[in-house]
């Protein structure tokens, strides 16, 4: 059945978009190391831009710390340059061998400016699952004028495709709140 094909596509749409609020979430800082922060740096290392992972072992030892182990001797330098290039706001000490990421204790200013951009990102990611749930539903009125689908069909893919969103819409909103909890948490 056609309206079914929707809505495989749309769950998978679905699925992209949440995935990419946790991603966008994994970027905030909050006052705890996570390696998720230096994520997306990309090292310049042998005319190749390389994430840091593909040079390091990275781990959380402590709270507020990250350290980065670079396989090869020279990586190191370039790792301590790109995270410095990134301005994540994270002090950086480097001695030769590791690169450790300090985590500053965050003000209470800055922890509200984090928990703002939490809820700038979540009301993108709405947004986005509001789109699709208008191009699925425009996909099933074609599919009615077409004589593809019958009435009952649409009113009741349109049905499933509202179920869809509102289920999409909390789990976002459940993220959100995680997430202001973690970045509020001293």
């Amino acid at each position: 059945m056609p309206a079914n094909e929707a809505i495989k596509e749309m769950s998978a749409r679905i699925e992209k978009t949440i995935t990419s609020v946790k991603r966008d979430f994994s970027h905030i800082r909050t006052g705890r190391a996570s390696a998720g922060i230096i994520e997306d740096v990309l090292v310049e290392y042998y005319d190749q831009q390389m994430p840091i992972a593909q040079l390091a072992t990275v781990s959380v030892p402590e709270p507020r710390v990250i350290l980065i182990s670079p396989w090869d001797a020279g990586a190191g330098k370039a790792i301590d340059k790109a995270i410095q290039k990134a301005n994540l706001g994270l002090g950086i000490n480097f001695d030769g061998k590791v690169v450790r990421l300090n985590f500053p204790e965050l003000t209470e200013e800055r922890r509200k400016e984090f928990v703002k951009n939490a809820q700038k990102m979540a009301e993108e990611g709405k947004v986005a699952l509001r789109n699709i749930r208008r191009d699925a539903n425009e996909s099933f009125k074609k599919l009615l004028k077409e004589k593809t689908i019958s009435e009952d069909d649409e009113k009741r893919a349109v049905e499933q495709t509202q179920k869809l969103t509102d289920e999409a819409v909390k789990n976002i909103d459940q993220l959100l709140k995680n997430k202001e909890k973690e970045i509020m948490e001293i």
